[in-house]
């Protein structure tokens, strides 16, 4: 009992001491310094978020934050709720990843098809561009979404994505799927690998589907149904046979036969067997597509067309071989053509000389006679050119600069007067 009474006056004696404590000054003066500072670190932490949403709303979502209305629908976003708190802290962990939002996931600029079901998550599509190399942060991805609000306007459908995107961009790029047909334009003079970045850039066909189908012709199911095909030679290529003109192609194809069908119709319409054989060049079949190829890339002016075949048959059949000799075509396209790489099809050189280094078959001032192959794809003018050339005795040609006009010649000596008078020799 005596401890009891003493435990309750000890206890006395302390509570009076710590309110005594709290009424002195100095004490007093502490807590609320202490409480002060909890203020200011929550005042910076607020004020941290608060820039970095700005920050993020102005670069991310590029949008002006106005209203109208007499209720400002954006109200209360600035309110402290657990929403805003989530939102804030997300917008700056973004803030601190931005340098990554800017780096692609490859270095393959070639488009490929992704397709994204109806009702499908966003954070299983950002799974599934991981798995297929389009980002490399799926988790970066899905936050990038979540802090810009694109995760909601993602829409279901075919695209055409590439590695070298960044996150942004393939961002942007899924909230508007593509049309189920596009109107594709294939100029006169377009290689294969031309034809199928073509085809990529409106979301047809990947490009080395496509690529792969011109270059193995024989694998076609389609392969046996156009009569003009039938004399291609083992191990030939479409090359030339994939008529210029505008198409209406399904996007992303089912299968590279489906595009290329279109255009060896449209070819067999145009052409066909009968357009190949007949002529007054002496030309038929593949070789009379060869030359037209290249007059196809040499001729600006239509009406120029049937001289320069007429040039380039002169030269086949031997008329030129003493000016030139032998029977060589020296058409610049060939070489181009085989010194042609992605971004630079059509090698330009920066004198006539490099010509003579280019090794390949297909350079006609090393090999006589056509090269191996078409080297483009003619349209139905020098096609028709090439079938049926004017006749000439002319051996040279030489661009004038004039509208991409020419000046022709039958001998060497009036060629070189030409090169002399057109600036063509210091």
């Amino acid at each position: 009992m005596k401890e009891t009474i003493l435990e309750r006056q000890r206890r006395r004696v302390q509570e009076s001491t710590r309110w005594e404590s709290l009424r002195d000054p100095q004490v007093l003066l502490m807590q609320l310094i202490r409480a002060g500072f909890l203020v200011l670190v929550v005042g910076v932490l607020w004020s941290v978020w608060s820039v970095a949403d700005a920050h993020l709303s102005e670069q991310f979502l590029a949008v002006e934050r106005q209203s109208e209305a007499l209720i400002d629908p954006n109200a209360g976003e600035d309110a402290l709720t657990p929403e805003n708190i989530e939102k804030r802290i997300l917008a700056f962990n973004l803030r601190l990843r931005e340098e990554e939002l800017a780096q692609p996931a490859g270095t393959d600029p070639r488009p490929r098809p992704f397709t994204i079901n109806p009702g499908e998550p966003a954070r299983w599509v950002a799974a599934r561009l991981a798995a297929e190399g389009f980002i490399a942060d799926a988790d970066l991805f899905n936050l990038y979404l979540r802090v810009t609000g694109l995760d909601r306007r993602i829409e279901a459908g075919n695209f055409m994505l590439a590695e070298t995107m960044t996150i942004p961009e393939i961002a942007e790029a899924l909230q508007e799927a593509r049309f189920e047909e596009v109107l594709v334009t294939i100029p006169e003079g377009f290689r294969a690998e031309e034809t199928a970045e073509r085809l990529a850039e409106n979301f047809v066909i990947d490009t080395e589907r496509f690529l792969t189908a011109v270059r193995q012709p024989r694998s076609l199911t389609i392969f046996d149904n156009y009569d003009f095909l039938q004399g291609l030679p083992e191990g030939a290529s479409l090359e030339g046979f994939l008529f210029p003109d505008t198409y209406r192609f399904p996007v992303n194809a089912a299968s590279p036969e489906l595009v290329i069908q279109a255009f060896l119709d449209n070819f067999d319409a145009k052409v066909g067997a009968q357009g190949l054989i007949g002529g007054g060049s002496g030309l038929s079949g593949r070789d009379l597509i060869t030359l037209a190829s290249i007059v196809e890339r040499e001729a600006v002016q239509a009406d120029e067309r049937p001289l320069i075949a007429s040039v380039y048959v002169n030269r086949l059949n031997g008329r030129c071989a003493a000016e030139v000799g032998g029977n060589y075509l020296q058409a610049d396209p060939t070489v181009q053509y085989a010194r042609g790489t992605v971004g630079n099809w059509w090698w330009k050189p920066q004198s006539i000389e490099e010509y003579s280094q280019v090794r390949s078959p297909y350079n006609t001032y090393l090999n006589p006679g056509l090269p191996p192959g078409p080297i483009a794809s003619p349209g139905l003018s020098a096609i028709e050119a090439t079938r049926n050339p004017a006749q000439t005795n002319y051996c040279f040609f030489l661009a004038t600069g004039d509208d991409g006009r020419h000046v022709f010649a039958t001998t060497l000596a009036e060629h070189e007067r030409n090169l002399s008078i057109y600036g063509y020799n210091p």
